[in-house]
Parts: C-alpha cells; sequence; structure tokens
C-alpha cells in the first residue's frame, strides 16, 4: 500500500514512518522542509503525483500557547492546511487520515474522576482555546474537501521522536530536589508508537468518519509524572500542584478523557504500557 505521511520529521509523524516501514508499505514521508500544507498548489502536485492510497496527515501547528497570540497562522496549518491535504487526496482517489484532538472539547466535564465520563465521537464540540478553534477548524475542512477521510482525535500525545512531558519530568528530575505537577487535569496518555499503529490500521481498513484514538485508562498529569519517576528510579520529592498556579496564555482542559463508542476502532493499550514502551524506545535511542 502506497502511503503519503506530511509532518514526517515530527514526533507522531516519525513513528508513523516507522510503523509503515516496518509493515512493508511503499511510504513517501514528507517534512515541512519538504511539503509545506499551507501552499494549496503545492499540496495538490505532490499528493497528485505521488498517487497514494491514502494520505496521514501528522503537519500541525502544536504550540497550544503561541496559538493565542498568533491563531491565524496557527489557522493556516491546523485548519486550512488540512483542508488542503483532505482535498488533494479526494482528487487523487485517496483516504485522508486526519490528526485531532481532545481539545475541541470544552473538557470541563463535572465529574472529571469518574471512571464512566469520557468524551466519545458523538458528544458535543466546543473548544475553549485558539488552538482548540484551529484543530475543530480542521475537522470541517477535512470533511467538507474529502468524502472518503478518517478523523482520528487523541490526547496527551508523548513519544520519543520530540519534546513531550514524560521526558520534561526525566530532565527535572535530574536538576531539581522538588517537582510540582498539577493533579486536577485528567486524561489519556497517548504513546506515539501506540497511536501510529492505530493510524495505519485506519488506513489498512479503510476506515472512515471521527473516531478516538486515545492511550486506555486515564491519569492526572500528577500521576503521569509519579509513574515515570518510578519506573525510572529517580528520587526527585513529587508534590501535588493546581492549574490555577499555572500562568499560562491558554487554559487546559480539566478533563480531556477520550473514548470510543465504535465498535471497530482501534484500542490502544492502556497508557501505562505507553510509558513503558516510551522510556524502553528512549534508553536504546541513546544507547
Amino acid at each position: 500500500m502506497r502511503l503519503l505521511v506530511t509532518g514526517a520529521a515530527g514526533m507522531l509523524g516519525q513513528d508513523v514512518v516507522a510503523a509503515a516501514t516496518r509493515a512493508g508499505h511503499d511510504v513517501v514521508a514528507l517534512a515541512r522542509r519538504d511539503l509545506d500544507i499551507t501552499d494549496a498548489d503545492a499540496v495538490r502536485r505532490v499528493v497528485l503525483d505521488a498517487s497514494p492510497a491514502a494520505v496521514i496527515n501528522c503537519a500541525a501547528w502544536t504550540d497550544v500557547d503561541g496559538a493565542e497570540a498568533a491563531e491565524a497562522e496557527a489557522d493556516a496549518v491546523n485548519g486550512l492546511g488540512a483542508g488542503h491535504l483532505a482535498g488533494a487526496a479526494a482528487n487523487a482517489g485517496a483516504l485522508a487520515v486526519h490528526v485531532s484532538t481532545d481539545y475541541v472539547f470544552a473538557g470541563n466535564r463535572p465529574s472529571p474522576r469518574s471512571e464512566r465520563e469520557a468524551y466519545v465521537e458523538s458528544d458535543e464540540v466546543d473548544p475553549r482555546t485558539a488552538y482548540g478553534r484551529t484543530k475543530l477548524h480542521g475537522e470541517a475542512a477535512v470533511r467538507e474537501a474529502s468524502p472518503r477521510h478518517a478523523i482520528a482525535r487523541a490526547a496527551w500525545v508523548f513519544g520519543p521522536g520530540g519534546g513531550n512531558f514524560v521526558d520534561t519530568m526525566r530532565r527535572l528530575a535530574g536538576e531539581r530536589e522538588e517537582v510540582i505537577v498539577v493533579d486536577d487535569q485528567v486524561g489519556c496518555p497517548t504513546y506515539t508508537g501506540h497511536l501510529a499503529t492505530a493510524l495505519l490500521e485506519i488506513a489498512e481498513r479503510g476506515l472512515t468518519g471521527t473516531l478516538h484514538v486515545a492511550g486506555g485508562g486515564r491519569c492526572s498529569w500528577y500521576d503521569l509524572a509519579e509513574a515515570t519517576f518510578a519506573a525510572t528510579g529517580a528520587g526527585v520529592r513529587l508534590r501535588r500542584g493546581s492549574s490555577t498556579d499555572l500562568e499560562r496564555p491558554a487554559p487546559r482542559p480539566a478533563f480531556s478523557v477520550l473514548a470510543t463508542e465504535r465498535d471497530d476502532a482501534p484500542r490502544l493499550p492502556d497508557w501505562r504500557a505507553g510509558l513503558a514502551a516510551h522510556l524502553e524506545a528512549s534508553t536504546i535511542g541513546t544507547a
């Protein structure tokens, strides 16, 4: 199967390319330097020339705080760019697979620690940040541009191919005696290696529509930091913090737990398995 992957140099894109290559697919891997998805003409030309069976879009503006002051620039990538790729995929007869986010929801469910509560695909979207608005625009642009599309929403993504929370905690453990992490935000940490496999499965099976493909289980950022320190043997003291103490341009959702109501959606392993896989991959990468 011939696959075109955009954002191929990014944290998720690297794992998608690696997973597709291991599976024996013919992969056209395009980093930002190879294709600027905000350039509609270039996107149309490159996708048509590649003639893929599926286009997996991992290109994105991921600076949540930066988007608050540069929403138009973020939207050029997350919104308009996503539409350019989906339209080009449609013209080439390819499935458009687009990666979206939990930020399209308000993130203010009243009982965030309830084991029964989660956002599913049919829940009402209501983004509260510029980043979330641009990603929601991207979803709409993909739906409008391509009749054959899959929108895969993930949350709290981390992996060895880029900056992420887990590696930040590991670095801080080596620099400080004490680390404070918020415990009032709950979500589904999603390992890029597992998410990449799910995106590949979506493309292989030709799944369409909106799917939630976040890591299994749920935890707070404090829980994830605690698990990271325990797994790495870090001796740093960990204290609970509150989101109200953070001074960030973009508010973080208190509740980012995603679940799927679809029987055919890929199920990702538990977030603890993702953490273990990430730590192992990071160790191998630095050996």
